[in-house]
Order: structure tokens, then C-alpha cells, then sequence
């Protein structure tokens, strides 16, 4: 591994739900396709996106203020489980196993910016 955020658990575990949420919208409807199933996708892959760009070695505010952006988009997953859940895409068990995946990413993130301030 060469890249700073490679070596981040909290990296490595938003990884692994953007990988969950890709195999979950995949079993959405035809119509979810430009909808629901891109939002999603989008939002879960951000998270892992910006934890990466943002440990590019610049300021540590600057990684924090990354960190922030990742942290919104992982609550956008959150929020998008719930109307996978209410619009009965997913059962309650695959719900609550994503979203405390959701909830170990935030507090991670959060951990790490108190870690860097």
C-alpha cells in the first residue's frame, strides 16, 4: 500500500459498504435505475472518495474539511436505506445491518477529525 488512505481502517470500512450498497441496489427495480439506485451508489462511493482525497498530505484542516464531506455522504446513505426500507426494497434485517455499517463509518470519521484537530 502506498497511499496514506490506504492504510485507514475507516477507509477500508467505507469501501467495504460502498461495495454492500452496490450489491444491494442491484437487486432495486428497472425504475430505481436513474433514481434511487444512482443516488445511493453516488453517495456511498463519495464517502470513500473523499476520505482519499482529502489525505492527499495537505493541512490537516484541509483533510477535516474532506472528512466533513464524507461524513455527509454517508448519512445520505443512511437516509436512502430508509426509503430503500419504505419502499420495501430491502427487509429489516438487511436494513439495520447496513445501517450500523453506516453508523461504524461515522463514528470513525468523527474520531478521526478529533484526532486530527
Amino acid at each position: 500500500m502506498s497511499f496514506k488512505f490506504e492504510k485507514l481502517t475507516v477507509w477500508q470500512k467505507a469501501l467495504d459498504l460502498a461495495d454492500k450498497i452496490d450489491q444491494l441496489t442491484k437487486s432495486f427495480p428497472r425504475e430505481e435505475i436513474y433514481v434511487l439506485t444512482s443516488q445511493m451508489k453516488r453517495a456511498a462511493d463519495s464517502v470513500v472518495l473523499n476520505i482519499a482525497e482529502g489525505s492527499t498530505g495537505q493541512s490537516n484542516a484541509e483533510f477535516c474539511r474532506f472528512l466533513r464531506y464524507a461524513l455527509r455522504s454517508d448519512i445520505e446513505v443512511v437516509a436512502c436505506l430508509y426509503l430503500t426500507r419504505r419502499r420495501k426494497y430491502i427487509n429489516e434485517e438487511r436494513f439495520l445491518t447496513l445501517y450500523h455499517s453506516c453508523e461504524e463509518v461515522l463514528v470513525m470519521i468523527n474520531a478521526l477529525i478529533k484526532s486530527l484537530k
